[in-house]
């Protein structure tokens, strides 16, 4: 999966303009919340972003900082779904929790070398559980359950 496939099965998933009460990340486009934009060197109306003003976060802010270009096919679009989700560092530490080494939410070498021994399917079932078991913990779960169930169910649909 190249970051492109990866970023039009993500948009399925963030939508369009969102502005959600129960939403700590408030106000968002594609999935990008008004404070990333800005911090993107965006300051329009958020409902106004431009969707290759999006794809441009995704890649810098998601993709890159997993390495996700570097990781296994059948992992790497988890592993950059989760990312989006929940943040880069607590996507790697999923990872590194999964592969059972050292937890510091950095994607160093040691992490990819345990990645590059392991089983990828076995690494992404444990590391989608992780990400499930966390997100039952959110405040917010009750008001996003099911589209966050539906989230994590489709990346076990759609295993390759």
């Amino acid at each position: 999966m190249t970051f492109d496939e990866a970023f039009h099965e993500l948009l399925g998933h963030e939508g369009g303009y969102s502005n959600h009460p129960d939403d700590p990340g408030g106000e968002t486009m594609w999935g990008v919340t008004k404070r990333v934009a800005k911090a993107h060197g965006y300051y329009g109306e958020m409902s106004n972003l431009p969707v290759e003003f999006a794809k441009d976060i995704y890649k810098k802010s998601y993709w890159t900082p997993v390495r996700a270009d570097e990781v296994v096919v059948p992992l790497r679009y988890s592993l950059f779904d989760a990312a989006v989700n929940s943040g880069p560092e607590r996507a790697i530490k999923w990872l590194q929790e999964a592969l059972g080494v050292e937890v510091d939410g950095e994607f160093g070498p040691n992490t990819m070398k345990h990645l590059q021994q392991a089983s990828p399917y076995a690494v992404e079932a444990r590391m989608i559980g992780l990400r499930l078991m966390f997100m039952t913990d959110l405040n917010n779960w009750r008001s996003f359950s099911r589209g966050w169930a539906k989230r994590i169910a489709k990346l076990l649909i759609d295993w390759q």
